[in-house]
């Protein structure tokens, strides 16, 4: 492959719902380019793009997949993003080196969850947008009412260059070029040009004319002469839509079938001519430079720098880190240094990526996108740069990992093992979380959701050769008292020789701080347990708070005084006033109304507002308390408390709930008292457990 500038460059991220054709689009668009023999079929597992067992095995895309393709002396980088909404998160990195986003629409489904959020977080990272109306060829395609519901959901900027027309049996045959009022349709399989359709010249005349006035706001001159009813030739309106796509006033609207191939060169010629090439490319952040602001620019004479979006890690062809050279030039002589890591790291061998095949190249012009192999302190987000250069470009806030499971291996001895592969699996998704929890003991993972877990269970068992369970999370329960009661402890035993003797008086009574286990105080007058034992006694009482008499969690918000006492001068010992406290707690604790504390989580749930009465009722019904309801933009922002134990798999559920379109985040807040049959069901489950 040849080597491209940043003026021949095109980097365009596929975005839309799992199932509209991002895949399958990138496969036509590499036959008919001449870069690959054949079209490969998702459902065959034989696509460029879907290359991974687990994406072969579920007919989706879980990764995102580089796939450049070489047009009219122009590389388009096609970046095929996974819709599933678990692995949103190769999106947004996706994204952040992008230029332009493609957002797919089935025909048939129409404007689905995922073309939402696609708009959405297109709009967010401030990236132009096209939109292709894909699966013409389906018989339940509707480009018209399709074409309504993106112009409702997303403004008069939504403008079609192109509308179908369909032979006497209501089957797709071709299309109207709007802006040359040129038909083109199927005669053997390949688009011809054709007469226009009598019955589609006045809605090509009115669409037509929505369109010329859209390209004309896009430059005083041209609406000047659009006001004064003077024709807009081809090359002004030209003009005026590449402007009106790049400050995101137009998202120009194509239409086509990937699967049969129409539509597929069009929209390769609109990405050349329309879409802002990597050196005129805005960026969606800010870099900085000695803790100052840098100016981005994607030239070769700049100093190098490059983003890493993506990290590939196999256990048989090692680490890839996938980056754009968002300035300067790379080259395989050069050395790179992360200032994250500070560590400098010879380049040695540089590649252009597609799908999985490695294409070596000597160098990487600026906004050009490619990949180093083996660096052993690179991951995704860092910034390469050179050592002097001492350019970092800012991280991304991925979403908040909220879905929790308990992880353990089936086989004995492969903790190791686990861990080790976890951290690999880790490399290649951040949005994975892993931790031990030194209560419970349990290995937690946190996810996005519930398909990423799966796909993390199946990796594990393919690449890594490790089987494992995934069981819920063990509730970190606390136990309290609620009055106040004094108890004496005694621990006498004499079986020949030295005996043990200790004798303590405890008054048990609430601490008021729920943060710490026990406050430990002593009031002994007259000597009754000498000091030397205070440490014994408050040692005992640390190992008794370990564990409550109610269920066996541990006890927190406890004061102990000790107030009286005795001793023996020779029987007496550490070891025994230790004995003797833990016979005072488990005598008085019980006469101090114990109860059992549950974890509560601070909750905020953003949603659209329809949404608003079912989630207020589902959080009742998780026991919940709503404190506030804001507007935040144009969704709705519930704020509420509710139990730890209620929230497990809220991220699914919320999903059901929504279609999709509610997010959440939480965090620990406090301990309070859980209800009479909650402890109950606590109780009784624990003794099973045991």
């Amino acid at each position: 492959m040849k080597s491209y500038t940043a003026d021949k460059v095109r980097n365009v991220v596929l975005l839309g719902h799992s199932g509209c054709g991002k895949t399958t689009y990138v496969e036509s668009a590499l036959f008919y380019s001449g870069a690959t023999k054949r079209i490969g079929k998702v459902e065959d597992g034989n696509t460029v793009s879907d290359y991974e067992a687990e994406e072969i095995r579920r007919k989706v895309s879980i990764n995102t997949s580089v796939l450049p393709v070489e047009w009219q002396d122009t590389k388009i980088n096609f970046l095929d993003t996974p819709g599933y909404f678990d692995f949103i998160a190769e999106s947004k990195l996706a994204m952040r080196v992008a230029d332009t986003a493609l957002i797919m629409v089935s025909a048939k489904s129409g404007v689905e969850v995922g073309t939402e959020k696609a708009w959405e977080y297109s709009e967010e990272m401030g990236l132009p947008k096209i939109l292709f109306i894909n699966q013409m060829d389906d018989e339940n395609a509707d480009f018209e009412k399709t074409l309504a519901d993106m112009r409702a959901k997303f403004g008069k900027s939504v403008a079609p260059l192109q509308i179908p027309f369909n032979d006497e049996n209501g089957n797709f045959v071709g299309f109207i070029n709007l802006i040359k009022r040129d038909a083109r349709k199927k005669v053997n399989g390949k688009l011809q040009p054709c007469d226009m359709p009598e019955d589609k010249k006045d809605e090509v005349e009115v669409l037509r004319s929505m369109l010329v006035e859209v390209a004309a706001e896009s430059s005083d001159a041209l609406m000047e002469k659009f006001f004064n009813d003077e024709e807009l030739t081809e090359e002004e309106i030209y003009d005026g839509l590449l402007s009106g796509i790049e400050s995101h006033a137009i998202a120009p609207v194509m239409c086509g079938s990937a699967t049969l191939g129409y539509g597929v060169k069009l929209l390769l010629n609109t990405i050349v001519r329309f879409t802002p090439p990597a050196i005129e490319a805005k960026p969606n952040f800010h870099a900085f430079h000695d803790g100052r602001d840098v100016v981005y620019c994607s030239s070769d004479d700049e100093r190098f720098s490059a983003f890493v979006f993506k990290t590939i890690a196999d256990p048989y062809i090692g680490r890839l880190n996938l980056f754009r050279v968002m300035t300067g030039k790379l080259d395989n002589t050069m050395s790179v240094y992360n200032e994250e890591k500070d560590t400098v790291e010879k380049v040695g061998h540089l590649y252009v990526i597609r799908g999985k095949e490695q294409i070596e190249v000597d160098e990487l012009h600026s906004g050009d996108i490619g990949a180093l192999a083996k660096l052993s302190n690179t991951s995704t987000q860092d910034t390469l740069s050179l050592k002097e250069a001492n350019i970092i470009i800012p991280k991304m806030n991925l979403p908040e990992s909220v879905f929790c499971m308990a992880i353990q291996p089936k086989g004995k001895g492969d903790e190791d093992k686990l861990s080790a592969a976890l951290a690999k699996i880790r490399e290649e998704d951040p949005t994975l979380k892993m931790e031990v929890n030194k209560e419970t003991k349990q290995t937690l993972v946190y996810g996005i959701g519930e398909q990423q877990m799966d796909v993390m269970v199946n990796k594990l068992k393919t690449k890594y050769k490790i089987e494992v369970d995934l069981l819920d999370p063990i509730i970190p329960y606390r136990e309290t008292i609620k009055a106040k009661t004094s108890v004496r402890g005694r621990y006498k035993k004499q079986s020949g020789g030295h005996g043990q003797f200790g004798d303590v008086v405890i008054e048990f009574e609430p601490s008021g701080d729920l943060s710490v286990p026990y406050v430990f105080e002593e009031k002994i007058f007259g000597g009754s347990v000498p000091k030397q034992y205070f440490p014994a006694v408050e040692k005992g009482l640390q190992e008794c708070v370990l564990s409550g008499v109610l269920a066996g969690y541990p006890v927190v918000g406890l004061k102990a005084t000790l107030t009286d006492g005795s001793y023996h001068p020779v029987d007496s010992s550490e070891m025994a006033f230790k004995m003797a406290t833990s016979v005072a707690f488990k005598e008085g604790v019980p006469q101090a109304k114990p109860t059992i504390l549950e974890p509560i989580e601070h909750v905020e749930v953003l949603i659209p507002e329809k949404y608003m009465g079912d989630i207020m009722g589902d959080i009742s019904k998780r026991r919940g308390r709503i404190l506030s309801m804001d507007a935040v933009g144009t969704k709705k922002c519930i704020v509420a408390e509710v139990p730890t134990a209620e929230m497990h798999k809220y991220a699914t559920d919320l999903r059901a709930m929504t279609q999709s379109r509610g997010d959440y985040r939480h965090h620990f807040e406090r301990y309070e008292e859980a209800p009479a049959e909650i402890q109950k069901k606590i109780i009784a489950a624990r003794e099973e457990s045991k």
